[in-house]
Formats: structure tokens, sequence, C-alpha cells
């Protein structure tokens, strides 16, 4: 009878183990899901500016004589 209840006290760990493991990458998966809207939000930013004036966006970084 001990052996059984310790193989269902470690049933229940192992079980409870799993459960906070699979929350875990649950909150991991939408913090990444969250972190992806904002870099293609940045991108999208990035892009419409090359698309109106790609032009002026580029010769700001040439260098001018002696600059």
């Amino acid at each position: 009878m001990p052996q059984e209840s310790m193989r269902a006290e470690a049933a229940g760990e192992q079980r409870r183990e799993q459960e906070t493991q699979a929350a875990g990458s649950g909150a991991a998966r939408e913090q990444a899901g969250e972190q992806i809207d904002v870099l293609d939000a940045v991108l999208d930013d990035i892009e419409t500016t090359l698309e109106t004036n790609a032009e002026e966006y580029v010769s700001s970084f040439v260098q001018k004589g002696g600059e």
C-alpha cells in the first residue's frame, strides 16, 4: 500500500508539472505573437517611408564633402 500511495503522488506531481509547462508555453507563444506584431508594424512603417520618399531617405545618408 505505501508503494501505491507513492506512485499516486508521483503521478499527481507529474501531471501538475505538465500543466505548469503547458501554461508557460502558452504565455510564451502569446508574447512572441505580440513581438511579431510590433516588428511587423515597424517594417510596415519603414516600407511606407521608402515608398513615399526613397530618394530623399537614401540621400540623407550620402556623405557630402568633408563630413
